[in-house]
C-alpha cells in the first residue's frame, strides 16, 4: 500500500507540477551543445568525412625452408593491402552522414590494425627500394631472398650461379674478356641481390676507419671509403650479414706502428693479432666460423706478412692483397683476392687522364721506365737498354728524354708496356697501361692476376715468363697485327672494370674487387654442410 501512494504522488508531481515547456527548452539546448562538442573532437574537418573502402586482406602464406633452394617461390603475396581505389566523401548534409560516423571509426582501427601487421614487411620494401641497381626481380622473389637465414641464401646462390643460364650478349658486358660470362653475370646479379657486409666499429684512426686515397698503396682507401659509404651493401645488423670486414689500412698500420730503419714487422702483426683476438672475445661471429666469413684490403706490399701472427687470420680469413704471391704460402689461389694496384694522384679527380692514342701513332713497340729495384728489371735494362730502337727500355725515367715525352705519353705511343714486378710481384703500371690503352706485358712468375676467377687476362694482356726476356722483342712482334689489334680494342673494352668513380657504379673497380669477394666465399662453401 505504501508503494502505491508514493507511486501516486511521483504521477500526480510529475504531470501537474512540472513546466514541461521548459524542460523541453533546456534539453534541447543541452543537445545543441552536446552535438557541437561531438563534432570540435571529429579527426575530419567539419565540411566533409572521409570514409576508407573496406580493406581487402590477402591470406598470409609462410616460405617452407625445408624445400629445396633451387625451387622457385610460387605462393600468392602474403602481405596486407589497401585497397587503391579513390576514398569515398560524403558531405555533411547528406541524410545518412551522421549514421556513417561510427563506421568511419571503426575502419580507421581496422586500417590501423593492418598497418601494424605490415611493419616487417615495410621494412623488407624499403631494403629493396634502396638497393636500385637490382633489376627486373619481382617483390615477392625479393622478399623470399629477405626471408633466408644468411648461410641459405648463399647456398641458394651458390646453386643458382652453378646453374646459371647460358648467356652470349649481354648489356654492359664485353663478352670476350670473360672466362665464362653467364656465370659472372648471374654471380654478380645475386651479389646485388643478396649481400650483406657488417663493417666492424671497433678500432681507432688513423689506422681504422681513415682511407688513404693518395699515391701508389690508395687501392684499399679507396675500397675502404666506398665499403663504408655504401647503403646497398653495408648492414648494421651483423646477424643479417654474409661477409665480416676488418676496416683497417696496412698503409696507416706501416705509418703508425713501424720503426723506420728498424727491419721489425712484429709490432705490426702483433696489433693486428690483438685487435682479432679482441673483436673474437667481444662478439661470437669470429669463433662461429674461425674467420673464413671475414676479409680484408691491404695494398701496402707488407700487407701480407703483418698477418702471420695470427694463424686463423693468415689461414682462414679472405685476403685481398696487392702483393697477391702464390710462391710464398700466404696468398691462397681461389680462396684470397688480388687486389689491382692503382696510383691515384689527384683522389678529386682519380678518372684524370684516361685514354690513349689509336694503333696507327703508337710507333714504340715495346715501353717501361722505372727504379732498377727487384731481380727482374735489372735483367730487363741489361738486355734491352739501348739494344734495340723499338724498345724503349729506362731505369728512371731521363730528364732529357722527359722534356720530349713524358711517362704518360711514353705509354700511350707504345703498343705494349711492360710490368715487371720490382721488390714484390705487383706493380701499378698494369692498371695505368689500362688506363692509356696500351696493352700490359706481365712479367712476375708468381702474380695472381686480378680478377682471374672471371676475366680471360690473355685476351687484353700478354705474360711474358722472367725466363724470357731475352726473347723478348721476337714474343711481342710474332702477334699478328689482327691479334694486336682485337687485344688493343679489348684494353679499352676492359678498362671500366679498373676504375675508381667517386660513386660507384656498376662492374667497376670497387664492384669488381667486392665481388671477387664474394665469389672467394662462395667456393668455399659446402652446401651440404648448411642445408
Amino acid at each position: 500500500m505504501k508503494m502505491r501512494k508514493s507511486l501516486r504522488k511521483i504521477i500526480v508531481f510529475l504531470l501537474f507540477r512540472i513546466d514541461w515547456k521548459k524542460m523541453f527548452f533546456v534539453g534541447a539546448i543541452l543537445t545543441v551543445f552536446r552535438v557541437m562538442f561531438q563534432f570540435s573532437s571529429l579527426p575530419y574537418p567539419l565540411t566533409e568525412w572521409i570514409l576508407f573502402p573496406s580493406s581487402k586482406i590477402s591470406s598470409s602464406q609462410s616460405l617452407n625452408h625445408e624445400k629445396n633452394l633451387r625451387e622457385l617461390p610460387v605462393s600468392r603475396d602474403y602481405r596486407f593491402s589497401i585497397s587503391q581505389h579513390s576514398p569515398v566523401v560524403v558531405s555533411l548534409n547528406s541524410t545518412d552522414g551522421l549514421s556513417q560516423r561510427l563506421q568511419v571509426l571503426e575502419r580507421r582501427e581496422q586500417v590501423s590494425t593492418q598497418q601494424k601487421h605490415r611493419k616487417h614487411v615495410n621494412a623488407v620494401d624499403k631494403v629493396i627500394s634502396a638497393s636500385s641497381p637490382v633489376r627486373n626481380v619481382s617483390n615477392h622473389m625479393l622478399r623470399y631472398i629477405a626471408s633466408l637465414t644468411p648461410d641459405e641464401a648463399l647456398a641458394y646462390a651458390k646453386r643458382e650461379i652453378e646453374n646459371a643460364p647460358l648467356v652470349t650478349d649481354v648489356q654492359d658486358l664485353y663478352t670476350p674478356l670473360f672466362r665464362n660470362v653467364s656465370i659472372f653475370k648471374r654471380s654478380y646479379e645475386l651479389m646485388e641481390l643478396i649481400l650483406k657486409v657488417y663493417i666492424y666499429k671497433e678500432g681507432k684512426r688513423p689506422i681504422f676507419h681513415q682511407p688513404y686515397l693518395r699515391g701508389i698503396y690508395s687501392s684499399e682507401g679507396w675500397f675502404m671509403k666506398l665499403m663504408e659509404d655504401s647503403h646497398q651493401f653495408v648492414t648494421r645488423d651483423p646477424q643479417k650479414a654474409h661477409l665480416f670486414y676488418l676496416p683497417y689500412s696496412a698503409r696507416q698500420l706501416q705509418r703508425a706502428r713501424y720503426v723506420p730503419n728498424s727491419h721489425n714487422l712484429k709490432p705490426l702483426s702483433v696489433f693486428l693479432q690483438n685487435y682479432v683476438n679482441m673483436l673474437a672475445a667481444k662478439y661470437p661471429f669470429w669463433n662461429r666460423t674461425r674467420g673464413s666469413d671475414h676479409f680484408l684490403v691491404a695494398c701496402h706490399d707488407w700487407g701480407p706478412y703483418t698477418l702471420k701472427d695470427h694463424e686463423e687470420l693468415s689461414r682462414n680469413t679472405i685476403k685481398a692483397l696487392c702483393n697477391a704471391d702464390i710462391s710464398e704460402g700466404i696468398f691462397v689461389s681461389g680462396k684470397d683476392v688480388s687486389l689491382p694496384e692503382t696510383t691515384i694522384s689527384n683522389p678529386r679527380r682519380p678518372l684524370r687522364n684516361l685514354g690513349g692514342k689509336r694503333v696507327s701513332q703508337r710507333p714504340i713497340l715495346a715501353f717501361f721506365a722505372g727504379n732498377m729495384h727487384g731481380p727482374v728489371r735489372p735483367k730487363l735494362l741489361k738486355h734491352w737498354r739501348n739494344k734495340d730502337e723499338s724498345i724503349r727500355i729506362y731505369g728512371p725515367l731521363p730528364h732529357r728524354v722527359s722534356k720530349v715525352m713524358s711517362y704518360s705519353e711514353h705509354m700511350k705511343s707504345s703498343k705494349y708496356c711492360l710490368c715487371p714486378m720490382g721488390y714484390e710481384v705487383n706493380s701499378p703500371r698494369i692498371v695505368e697501361a689500362i688506363y692509356y690503352e696500351c696493352v700490359p706485358v706481365i712479367i712476375a712468375d708468381n702474380f695472381a692476376l686480378p680478377f682471374s676467377e672471371v676475366l680471360n687476362w690473355t685476351a687484353f694482356s700478354v705474360v711474358v715468363s722472367e725466363k724470357d726476356i731475352p726473347r723478348l722483342k721476337d714474343i711481342l712482334s710474332s702477334i699478328p697485327l689482327r691479334h694486336y689489334q682485337a687485344m688493343q680494342n679489348n684494353v679499352k673494352m676492359v678498362q671500366k672494370h679498373f676504375l675508381w668513380n667517386s660513386t660507384p657504379t656498376r662492374f667497376d673497380l670497387f664492384h669488381m674487387i667486392l665481388h671477387s669477394i664474394w665469389f672467394s666465399r662462395l667456393n668455399q662453401l659446402q652446401v651440404s654442410q648448411i642445408l
